[in-house]
């Protein structure tokens, strides 16, 4: 997929211009530069940089209405709730298998901690997830579309008129290196998830310890391997699954709570008051395993796009939240009266005939469970590309209804794999767990400042009202930070040290894309001077040419090598800017412009949401062209393929070039991105110094 290019820059025909770039890093977007695999260069029209959104965030759609604007009927909603439960909520419904016990490795299961701890996981699914993340976080979304990166892109919108502000530079730093620790979480939660419920089968009899690493390895590829079906063919068979898991849950708690009621208790937050009063700084870093219990909020939030909100709403106030809170205060009941339960109290929960019915549910829940983070890292990966932050990949859409169910090919192979090598070094869910929450948590509180900012400037909220609500919802994202900040040494460096390399990608691929702008700029030739002598310097040639360039002031360095080597010009050449804009999609009616230049030039310009694929040839075919309409047979795509190669030029420091040069000159193909016929394609090189 290519990347999109930065207004007024030259961009390589190979990559669409990327929405308006949030305020910071200086890179151009993708389109506009040459520095895509396919045309990067100054030949390709890349796509134009994106223009800025609305200035305030797009309304929210009735709620009969899809969050891209398609009208839904009830029963239809409900099908997307069902669906929404088998992708969207996998995660965090998983988290009975491994939260509540980890909460007690390190503090005995007395009367009073037990209660404390569930004061604190109720407490937590209330605030974090329900009202920051349902209530509030879910309204910041940019036209239907989630996750830390359309936040950002919100949070950084500039007003036409309104000067930069210095904070907005830092304010897209910590949305990227948000986005970049999201790639952790869809690295951990599938091995910890799966492993945990196999290891369930130890429950059963120790005869399956042996077994329980290679079972798990057999069953995290089977989960990749099914990702090409896509959200909607993953969701159908899912869905009635993790209903039935979530049902389950809710049944084994209910036979606990029945038994002992008084766990009811914990509902009353001073039971979490005492518990920190009585544990001190032991009681403090208990909340590192309470952060388990909301480690699926960002993941819902980015799957936004995938369902609407409506339907994941419904699905959490009906299924999950209630399934929930009642297994967690079961599992609490039953540690009331036989602590040794701890251990592993999920699977104590059911009579000792179930327990492998239960493993084998809760490991087809946990295949689900990594649905959640796994379409999240594609939807983040699409995000990334469009916005010109990542180079171009492969993206396939994987249902014809609904806008962005996507499945990402060469992330689910490196998910897969870097998943698989965590199974092999920690070897259990226990010291992955250590790994688990710092990466969930960082994003949560960069999510926290990105929202305030949002709710000042997009929402006109009065300091008054926001600062109290984002002050409160940092204070739990804050104190679950400080909790698993120790456990950094014990294998929390893992998502951080990724988060670091993804970060380090983004901010090279945009930095360097706008210095590859600039170098096509110093040699670019005005349009207005060069078009008086084209036609008097070649031979006219039937058809229509396509010349993709995203600075419509200057002429394409495809058209100049064509004219010098071929020596010919089509009887009609469109000088096509492909736009990503900052929302996530564009209407028809918005789609394309045309503007006339002579009879025989034009200039086009086809605009895409960051959440779009664009289809160049079919949206060109509709398109105007006073009474000769294209005909595809008969048009010629030319893009410019540029070849980089660093240099001792100001710009980067030696190795981050390398870094972008290797980048670029592997990116996806142009063609594919793009949509263009492959046989109507030519391609011409050029070599660029960065």
């Amino acid at each position: 997929m290519s990347t999109p290019a930065e207004p007024n820059e030259p961009a390589s025909a190979n990559e669409a211009a990327p929405p308006e770039p949030p305020p910071a890093p200086a890179v151009p977007p993708d389109a506009d530069d040459p520095s895509t695999d396919t045309s990067d260069g100054a030949d390709d029209d890349g796509p134009a940089p994106p223009s800025a959104a609305p200035d305030a965030a797009p309304p929210s759609p009735p709620a009969h209405v899809h969050a891209h604007g398609r009208p839904q009927s009830l029963n239809y909603r409900l099908a997307l709730s069902l669906a929404a439960l088998g992708v969207v909520y996998g995660d965090i419904g998983t988290s009975p298998l491994y939260a509540l016990r980890e909460c007690f490795h390190h503090i005995a299961p007395t009367h009073a901690n037990v209660l404390g701890i569930l004061s604190l996981v109720f407490w937590s699914l209330i605030i974090v997830i329900s009202v920051k993340y349902i209530a509030f976080v879910m309204r910041a979304d940019n036209a239907g579309e989630g996750g830390i990166l359309s936040l950002m892109t919100l949070a950084t919108k500039i007003e036409p008129g309104v000067p930069r502000k210095p904070v907005q530079p830092l304010l897209v730093a910590l949305g990227l290196f948000g986005a970049a620790l999201l790639y952790g979480d869809g690295i951990i939660t599938p091995a910890i998830s799966v492993l945990s419920a196999v290891e369930g089968l130890e429950v059963v009899t120790p005869v399956f310890t042996p077994y329980v690493i290679p079972i798990t390895i057999a069953v995290l590829v089977g989960v990749f391997a099914v990702q090409r079906r896509g959200t909607a063919g993953i969701g159908r068979i899912f869905g009635p699954v993790t209903m039935l898991w979530f049902a389950v849950l809710g049944v084994l708690g209910i036979m606990s709570i029945i038994e002992h009621p008084t766990v009811l208790a914990a509902v009353n937050p001073m039971h979490a008051v005492h518990f920190f009063g009585h544990n001190g700084i032991a009681g403090f870093l208990v909340l590192g395993s309470v952060a388990l219990v909301v480690t699926g909020g960002e993941s819902l939030y980015l799957d936004m796009g995938h369902f609407g909100r409506w339907p994941i709403r419904f699905a959490w106030f009906a299924v999950v939240l209630p399934s929930l809170l009642l297994n967690y205060f079961g599992q609490g009941a039953l540690m009331l009266v036989n602590p040794e339960a701890a251990e592993n109290p999920l699977f104590y929960l059911a009579p000792s005939w179930a327990v492998l019915p239960l493993v084998i549910l809760a490991t087809m829940a946990t295949v689900i469970a990594s649905q959640a983070v796994i379409t999240g890292a594609f939807s983040l990966t699409m995000q990334g590309v469009q916005l010109g932050y990542l180079p171009r990949v492969r993206v396939f859409h994987t249902s014809k209804t609904e806008y962005g169910q996507v499945y990402v090919p060469s992330i689910n192979a490196a998910l897969m794999v870097a998943c698989l090598t965590l199974v092999l070094t920690f070897r259990s869910s226990t010291a992955l767990a250590a790994a688990y929450g710092i990466a969930v948590m960082t994003t949560m509180s960069i999510t926290s400042i990105l929202l305030f900012v949002v709710m000042r400037t997009r929402w006109r909220w009065p300091m008054w009202t926001a600062l109290p609500l984002i002050a409160g919802f940092l204070l739990f994202d804050l104190s679950f930070f400080g909790a698993n900040i120790v456990k950094v040494a014990k294998g929390g460096w893992v998502p951080l040290v990724l988060a670091v390399a993804v970060f380090t990608v983004m901010t090279t691929w945009r930095r360097g894309r706008q210095i590859l702008s600039e170098r096509m700029a110093e040699g670019a030739l005005p349009l207005e001077l060069a078009l008086p002598d084209l036609a008097r310097s070649a031979t006219r040639v039937r058809g229509t040419a396509v010349y993709m360039h995203g600075n419509p002031t200057t002429t394409p360095p495809a058209l100049l090598h064509n004219l010098k080597h071929n020596k010919v010009l089509h009887d009609r050449v469109i000088f096509l800017r492909v736009e990503v804009l900052a929302s996530s999609h564009v209407g028809t009616e918005d789609r394309c412009s045309v503007g006339h230049i002579t009879d025989e030039f034009y200039r086009v310009t086809l605009r895409y949401g960051f959440a779009e694929v664009p289809d160049v040839a079919t949206d060109l075919e509709c398109s105007t062209f006073g009474n000769k309409p294209i005909k595809r047979m008969e048009t010629t795509y030319f893009l410019g393929r540029e070849r980089l190669f660093s240099t001792d030029r100001p710009g980067m420091m030696e190795w981050r070039e390398r870094l972008f040069s290797a980048m670029s000159n592997n990116a996806g193909s142009a063609v594919d991105f793009f949509g263009l016929p492959p046989n109507q394609v030519v391609e011409i090189g050029a070599r660029v110094e960065i």
